[in-house]
C-alpha cells in the first residue's frame, strides 16, 4: 500500500458496491489522484492531527476554540472535496474553495476574538453579525452538498421561526428576536452551532472514528469476518449468520450503519446469494444487521456518546441500558435468517472450506487488545475521551510495532519488545500522553529505516486522512443540528410539542409512543441518525419523562426508531447502499430489512412498559416481583415474542407454516409485547397451543422433504457446480 490512490481506496470502490456508495454519499470514493487531491488530503491529515493534539492535551485550548476549528476544518475540507470528487466545473470548485477557507478563517475570527465575545456576549458589534451571517450560510452550504437537502431545510425552518414566530398564531408564538440577537445565538457561544453536538463530535466523535480507521486498515474486517465464518459458516444457513456477526462485530468499532454495508456487505452479499438467499433479502441482512451496529457496545456510534453528555450520566450507564436490547436485536435476525435458511434449504460451507477461528484469533489477537482496553476503560469509569485517547495510541504502537517485532530474529527479544511497548502504554495513566508520543515517534522513526516499516507509516497515514473524511457527515450534521437545538433553548418551542405528546398519552400512553414513533421515521427518510436522535429527543424525551418512563428509556426509545429509519421504505439509506451489491431494488431490499428487524421495532415499546428490559429501575412488574426476576421475566418474554415474530413473518418454524398458524402466531406474539391487563396471560397460552400444535405436526408428518439448495440435495439446484461454491479465501 505505497500509492495515495490505492491507499486511500474504500473497499468496494471497484465494485458496483463502490459506485453505489459514490452515489448515495459523495464522501465514499477515494481522495482524487491529482494535486487537489493531495492538497485535500494533506488538509484531512492536518485535521486529524490537530483532533489528537487537543483530544490528548498536547495542545491546550478554550473548548470553543476547539470547536470553532473543528466546524472549520469542515468546511475547509468537505466542500472543495465533495466538489473534487463529482467533477464539477474549475470555476464552481474555486467557488467552494472560496468557501471553505472563508469558513476556516470564521474559526481564526472566533480564536482571535474569544475574549472579547465573552465580554460582548448578547451584545454583538455589527461584524460580528456579519461573520455570524456567513458561518451560518458556510455551512448550511457544506450541509447542503455533503448530506443533501433534507437536514438543511428542516434546520432552515427552524431558523425561520426564530426570526418570525411572533407573527404565528398561538400555541407556537414567539415573544419576537431581532435579527442580530438570532445570529448571537446561533454563532456563537454554546447554543448554536458550537452547542453539545459540535462539542461531542470535536472530542469522542472524531477520536473513535479514527480509532475504527485505524482498526479497519490493520485487518480487523478479515479477522471478524474469518472468526465468524469459522463459527457459524458451516450451521444451517450460515452464510447470512456470518454477515450477522461480523457486520455486528464491525459495528462495534465503526458506529456508522452505511459505512458497514459498504465495507462488510462487499464479501457478506455476494456470500450470501451464491448459498442461494434471494439478492433483496441478503441487502436486507446486512442493511439490517449493520445499522444494528450502532446500539452494539462498546462503541455503539457517536448517539451513545451524545446521549451520555445530554443526560450527564456516565458512559456505562448508556452501554448498560443497551446491551440486552442489542442482544435482542442480533439474537433476532440471526433467528430470522436461521428460519429463512430453513425454509429453503440452505446449509453451509463444508468443513474443509472453513477457516479456523483459532487460528485467524493466533495470527490477529493483538487487535482485540485496543478494543479490550477501551471496554475495561469505560467500564472501570473512565471518560469516553480518556478510553478513545489511550485506546487510540495503544492501536498506534502495535501496529507500528507489529513491523518492528517481526524483524527481531530472537523469540525472548520479541517478548522484550512487546511487554516494553506494553510498558510505554501503562506509562499514560502515571505520566500522561508525553511517553506515549515519544514511544511512537521512536518506533516510527526505526519503521522508515526498511520497506515494510515504511508501508506501514503510510498505512497510518492513510487510516488519519480517511478517517477525517470519515467523519465530515458527522461533523455537518453536529453543527448543523445545533440550529435546531439553539431554537428550542431559545423559543421553548420543545415544550409545546411536549405539552401534545403528553396531552395524548393522559388518555394512552401507547398513543404517544406510536407517535413519536412515526415522527423519529420521519425525520429518519431525510436525516442521518445522529441530527435525527437530537431532535426527537429534545422534543419528545421530557414529554416521555413527564408520562411516567425513565428519562434513558425515552431516549433509547427515540434512539432505536432513529436507526431502523435508515430501513424503512421509502429513503431507507442503508437498504440503498446495499443494492448495487445485491443487484437488487433497493426498496425490495428496504421491505426485507423492516421484516428481518421486526425485532427492532418490538423491543423500544416492551422497555418502556417494563423497564427492566434496559436494566432500569421502575415499573410495575419490577415493584411487584423485585428487579432481577422482573428481568429475566421480561428478557424471557421478549425472547419468546420476537421467536414468534420471526415464524409468522418467515412462514417457517420447524416446517412450513399455514397462513392461520401465522395468524396465531402474530396474535400471541402481540399480546406478550402489549403489556395490559391478561395480556402475557393470554400470550403464553396462545404460544404454548401454537407451538405443541406445531410440534404435533411435525411428528404426524415428518420432516419436510426440503433439498439442500447450496450443495448435496437432489434437486437440479442443489448440485452446486464448484464455480458456485464459496472457498474461505473467496
Amino acid at each position: 500500500m505505497t500509492s495515495q490512490s490505492a491507499a486511500h481506496k474504500p473497499d468496494g470502490a471497484e465494485t458496483g458496491g463502490g459506485e453505489n456508495a459514490e452515489l448515495q454519499d459523495p464522501l465514499a470514493s477515494a481522495f482524487p489522484a491529482s494535486l487537489e487531491g493531495r492538497i485535500l488530503f494533506a488538509i484531512a491529515f492536518l485535521f486529524s492531527i490537530f483532533q489528537l493534539a487537543t483530544a490528548a492535551h498536547l495542545l491546550d485550548m478554550p473548548s470553543q476554540i476547539v470547536r470553532a476549528i473543528h466546524v472549520g476544518f469542515l468546511c475547509l475540507l468537505g466542500l472543495p472535496l465533495v466538489a473534487a470528487i463529482r467533477g464539477d466545473s474549475v470555476p464552481v470548485r474555486a467557488v467552494f474553495w472560496a468557501l471553505g477557507v472563508l469558513g476556516m478563517a470564521v474559526a481564526a475570527y472566533q480564536w482571535w476574538e474569544y475574549r472579547a465575545l465573552i465580554f460582548r456576549a448578547g451584545l454583538p458589534l455589527p461584524t460580528d453579525t456579519v461573520v455570524g451571517v456567513g458561518a451560518l450560510v458556510i455551512l448550511f452550504v457544506a450541509t447542503w452538498r455533503i448530506m443533501g437537502p433534507a437536514l438543511p431545510i428542516i434546520a432552515g425552518a427552524f431558523l425561520a421561526y426564530c426570526l418570525f414566530g411572533n407573527y404565528l398564531p398561538s400555541p407556537f408564538v414567539t415573544r419576537g428576536y431581532s435579527f442580530s440577537q438570532v445570529i448571537d445565538h446561533m454563532a456563537f457561544g454554546t447554543e448554536g452551532i458550537y452547542g453539545i453536538p459540535t462539542y461531542v463530535s470535536s472530542t469522542y466523535i472524531f477520536l473513535f472514528i479514527l480509532f475504527g480507521s485505524f482498526l479497519e486498515r490493520a485487518g480487523m474486517i478479515k479477522l471478524f469476518t474469518d472468526v465468524s465464518l469459522g463459527l457459524v459458516g458451516g450451521a444451517r444457513g450460515g452464510a447470512a449468520k456470518v454477515a450477522v456477526i461480523s457486520s455486528g462485530l464491525m459495528g462495534t468499532i465503526s458506529g456508522s450503519g452505511v459505512a458497514n454495508v459498504v465495507t462488510t456487505g462487499q464479501f457478506t452479499i455476494p456470500l450470501m446469494k451464491r448459498f442461494g438467499y434471494k439478492p433483496a433479502f441478503a441487502g436486507g441482512v446486512e442493511a439490517t444487521a449493520s445499522m444494528g451496529g450502532q446500539i452494539m457496545p462498546p462503541v455503539m456510534g457517536a448517539v451513545a456518546f451524545i446521549m451520555a453528555e445530554t443526560l450527564n450520566v456516565p458512559y456505562a450507564a448508556v452501554v448498560q441500558a443497551a446491551i440486552i436490547p442489542a442482544v435482542l436485536y442480533f439474537g433476532s435476525v440471526f433467528w430470522m435468517v436461521h428460519l429463512e435458511a430453513g425454509k429453503r434449504g440452505l446449509m453451509g460451507l463444508t468443513r474443509a472450506e472453513l477457516p479456523s477461528p483459532l487460528k485467524a484469533l493466533r495470527e490477529g489477537w493483538y487487535l482485540l487488545l485496543p478494543l479490550g482496553v477501551l471496554v475495561w476503560l469505560l467500564f472501570s469509569g473512565y471518560t469516553p475521551l480518556y478510553a478513545g485517547t489511550i485506546g487510540l495510541a495503544l492501536t498506534a504502537l502495535l501496529i507500528i510495532g507489529a513491523p518492528l517485532a517481526g524483524r527481531i530474529s530472537v523469540q525472548a527479544l520479541r517478548y522484550v519488545f512487546w511487554i516494553g511497548l506494553g510498558v510505554s502504554a501503562a506509562s499514560f495513566f502515571q505520566y500522561g500522553i508525553m511517553p506515549v508520543a515519544v514511544t511512537l515517534v521512536v518506533l516510527m522513526l526505526l519503521a522508515a529505516l526498511f520497506r515494510g516499516g515504511r508501508e506501514t507509516l503510510l498505512l497510518t497515514r492513510d487510516a488519519l486522512a480517511e478517517g477525517a473524511k470519515t467523519a465530515l457527515p458527522v461533523g455537518i450534521a453536529c453543527a448543523i443540528v445545533g440550529i435546531i437545538v439553539g431554537t428550542m433553548t431559545l423559543t421553548g418551542v420543545a415544550n409545546t410539542f411536549g405539552q401534545f405528546i403528553v396531552a395524548v398519552g393522559d388518555n394512552s400512553l401507547f398513543l404517544s409512543l406510536v407517535l413519536t414513533m412515526i415522527t423519529c421515521l420521519i425525520l429518519g427518510m431525510g436525516i442521518p441518525t445522529i441530527p435525527n436522535y437530537i431532535i426527537t429527543a429534545s422534543i419528545a424525551g421530557p414529554a416521555l419523562l413527564a408520562l411516567g418512563v425513565p428519562l434513558i428509556v425515552s431516549h433509547m426509545f427515540v434512539f432505536y426508531f432513529g436507526i431502523l429509519a435508515d430501513l424503512t421504505p421509502p429513503v431507507a439509506l442503508a437498504c440503498y447502499a446495499a443494492a448495487p451489491i445485491a443487484k437488487a431494488p433497493g426498496l425490495q431490499i428496504s421491505f426485507q430489512a423492516v421484516k428481518v428487524a421486526l425485532a427492532g421495532f418490538v423491543i423500544p415499546f416492551m422497555a418502556v412498559y417494563t423497564p427492566a428490559l434496559m436494566m432500569q429501575d421502575g415499573g410495575p412488574l419490577s415493584d411487584a416481583i423485585g428487579f432481577w426476576p422482573a428481568v429475566i421475566y421480561i428478557v424471557f418474554k421478549a425472547s419468546l415474542s420476537i421467536a414468534l415474530w420471526g415464524a409468522a413473518a418467515i412462514g417457517f418454524l420447524l416446517m412450513p407454516l399455514k397462513w392461520w398458524e401465522r395468524i396465531v402466531a402474530t396474535v400471541a406474539a402481540f399480546t406478550l409485547v402489549a403489556a395490559l391487563p391478561i395480556t402475557d396471560e393470554i400470550g403464553f397460552g396462545l404460544s404454548a397451543a401454537f407451538i405443541a400444535w406445531h410440534v404435533y405436526q411435525r411428528r404426524r408428518h415428518g420432516a419436510p422433504a426440503i433439498a439442500n439448495q447450496t450443495g448435496g440435495g437432489t434437486t437440479p439446484r442443489a448440485a452446486a457446480s464448484a464455480d458456485e461454491r464459496v472457498s474461505a479465501a473467496q
